[in-house]
């Protein structure tokens, strides 16, 4: 693998979804991308939607450069939380503009919505804010969703898929297998 294979801010909001936060990251730096995890709130350590507390690497407000790929993990409240951040928007719309990849797994697609970025664009969430998701983009029941520089996903349960997905778009398909391959996942 090359040292480094890219960059990517995955954004922690209190009531994240812990599993879509922490497999994501660890996924990604499996791959040898740089991985930076934001609290959006500054770096006090975050508790998420089944109580487990992690410590963001930064705060959002400090975090400087380009990323190949922007992280938003699910969980209701935290989805909630950055839907209604100012600075997730700018960030968001400065990532789609710039046509670099934006990622939303569960409930954080609403995200999108909530700061106008990706309309009608195909995409994927959690049902329980399918409703939403879909007057914003063209809902899909797959589990991982690629439409250009934006991906999507379901839940908790897809994950892996998610995280390995965009090990394969920012590192190509021999990373993908060769960090997937000691996981022991099932097909």
């Amino acid at each position: 693998m090359n040292p480094n294979q890219g960059r990517a801010l995955v954004l922690l909001a209190e009531g994240a979804e812990e599993m879509e936060a922490t497999i994501s990251v660890d996924v990604l730096r499996r791959a040898s991308v740089e991985v930076v995890l934001a609290g959006i709130d500054g770096v006090s350590p975050v508790r998420c939607s089944r109580g487990v507390r992690i410590v963001p690497d930064v705060a959002l407000a400090d975090v400087t450069g380009s990323f190949d790929v922007v992280v938003l993990p699910g969980g209701k409240g935290g989805a909630d939380r950055l839907a209604a951040s100012p600075e997730v928007g700018v960030l968001l719309r400065a990532q789609a503009e710039a046509g670099r990849l934006v990622a939303a797994i569960c409930a954080a697609p609403i995200a999108l919505a909530a700061h106008g970025v990706f309309a009608g664009r195909r995409m994927t969430c959690h049902p329980s804010v399918r409703e939403i998701v879909a007057r914003h983009g063209k809902h899909e029941g797959d589990a991982v969703v690629i439409d250009g520089s934006l991906v999507t996903s379901q839940g908790p349960g897809t994950t892996f898929l998610f995280a390995l997905t965009l090990v394969e778009m920012l590192c190509g398909v021999t990373t993908r297998d060769e960090i997937r391959a000691p996981m022991m996942l099932f097909s």
